[in-house]
């Protein structure tokens, strides 16, 4: 019988702490209750209190390790359908596929521009972390021997997607604690397929026709003792993806049915144009695939698909943000710009990246905005010209400069008045609204203002 929000309320600590993100243990009852958050969150609930909760705190869509080695992965978990609930946990496991049959330089080449495909965006790294290996020579050894490659080549997880059951359960053994997981082709094969994945301790993906077959064979598979198992709808249209993986999601969810109860996966099929793969892609990183499987790619599409998984993955109630205080782009000395903007990480990063760029080190002094960008802070109040010039002020700023001009934003040009009147003796610059124009900004104003005061000395 399920417990309700204060049955469980009256098993919980009670000291309203938030340290699980809630404003008090009432709220976070609630929604365990309604199985939108799993009880691991509350980081003092005692061994009874889990014990009696038992299945209340049992997330609806099980969480999925796959690989054993530094480099592991996590799927599933999730508790919500739409992020602005709560959020998203496990980003989408983006799984680059290389194939066995190729060339022994090609096959290199293509493992190792996997595994550096990895980026700096907004103060995090954001890379591929999974590669998918293709059993296209049916051969036995030649399969083996790539997998094996693929182990000297990188240490990702790989994903063994073979039609055999033979040639894939000595691929894993080859990989041992690098093994992500196998892919089993049909119901046909769940069986064989099934054992490798209990015997090397490893998910499985599971594939059928229907939805109602699928959720039926993953409780016949669960029933045969493998935990770890991923659910593959087929691909089909645009609109059936979505359907498909969208239905998955709300059956878990709302109707906690445990066939459902298992993160999903998008196979793209090896015949996709690289434009319908990457719409598979985006689609599956929007509506809930756990795991998308790229049988072919192109390096044109990494970016945007990592920026995409980076920006659903947020968690839209803490915005990307850095630190308030002064950061240095080159080596600016008392002599340099000083520019001024929000903590919101994009804001600063392409602010630096532009100032880097036009060849004249600055100083950044970056305001507190809760992670706000310029004119939303503005909007909300958090970037207003009283406000910016006492934390310009307070900053430090003026022990670095022998000037005193500041750089404030083009798009909130009308609190220059304010902060004019907030640091007496200061002069507010207007900068561009864009920081693409910056370069242009500093030939064309701050250079020339600088000669300018130089030469009146």
């Amino acid at each position: 019988m399920a417990l309700t929000g204060l049955q469980i309320y009256k098993l919980l600590p009670q000291t309203n702490c938030k340290e699980c993100d809630f404003p008090t243990c009432l709220a976070f009852a609630m929604k365990l209750a309604a199985k939108q958050v799993s009880l691991d969150l509350c980081p003092y609930a005692s061994d009874e209190a889990k014990a009696a909760l038992g299945a209340a705190s049992v997330p609806p869509i099980r969480k999925v390790t796959i690989g054993g080695n530094d480099k592991k992965l996590e799927s599933g978990e999730e508790v919500v359908l739409f992020r602005h609930d709560k959020t998203f946990y496990h980003p989408t496991i983006l799984a680059m596929g290389v194939s066995d049959d190729l060339s022994a330089d090609d096959f290199d080449s293509a493992v190792k521009t996997i595994n550096e495909a990895s980026y700096d965006r907004a103060g995090e790294t954001i890379a591929i972390s999974m590669i998918a290996l293709f059993d296209r020579s049916n051969d036995t050894g030649t399969y083996t021997e790539k997998a094996k490659r693929i182990a000297e080549l990188s240490d990702l997880p790989v994903a063994i997607i073979s039609e055999d059951p033979q040639r894939a359960g000595e691929a894993v053994k080859a990989l041992d604690d690098q093994a992500g997981f196998v892919y089993c082709p049909n119901k046909e094969k769940a069986i064989a397929f099934a054992e490798i994945a209990k015997t090397n301790k490893i998910p499985i993906i599971l594939n059928a026709d229907y939805l109602d077959n699928l959720a039926v064979l993953a409780e016949e598979i669960a029933s045969q003792g493998v935990e770890d198992i991923l659910l593959d709808p087929g691909f089909g249209s645009q609109s059936e993806l979505l359907k498909n993986h969208t239905l998955i999601r709300r059956m878990a969810l709302d109707k906690t049915d445990k066939g459902f109860g298992y993160p999903s996966v998008i196979r793209i099929p090896d015949d996709a144009d690289p434009y319908q793969v990457a719409l598979a892609a985006s689609l599956g990183i929007a509506k809930y695939a756990g795991i998308v499987i790229f049988p072919n790619w192109q390096q044109w599409q990494y970016l945007p698909l990592l920026t995409l998984r980076q920006n659903i993955y947020t968690d839209p109630q803490k915005p990307l943000q850095v630190e308030g205080g002064i950061y240095s782009v080159g080596e600016p000395d008392s002599d340099s710009p000083v520019y001024v903007t929000t903590n919101f990480s994009l804001t600063y990063f392409m602010l630096s990246s532009e100032v880097e760029a036009s060849g004249e080190p600055a100083h950044l002094v970056i305001v507190d905005a809760e992670g706000m960008s310029v004119l939303t802070a503005w909007s909300a109040g958090k970037f207003g010209g009283e406000l910016v010039g006492k934390a310009v002020l307070e900053s430090g700023i003026a022990d670095k400069v022998n000037h005193r001009k500041v750089i404030i934003p083009g798009y909130v040009a009308v609190i220059k008045g304010e902060m004019e009147d907030a640091m007496p003796g200061w002069d507010i610059l207007v900068g561009p609204q864009e920081a693409s124009d910056v370069p242009a900004f500093v030939k064309d104003v701050w250079l020339e203002t600088s000669e300018s005061v130089n030469a009146k000395n």
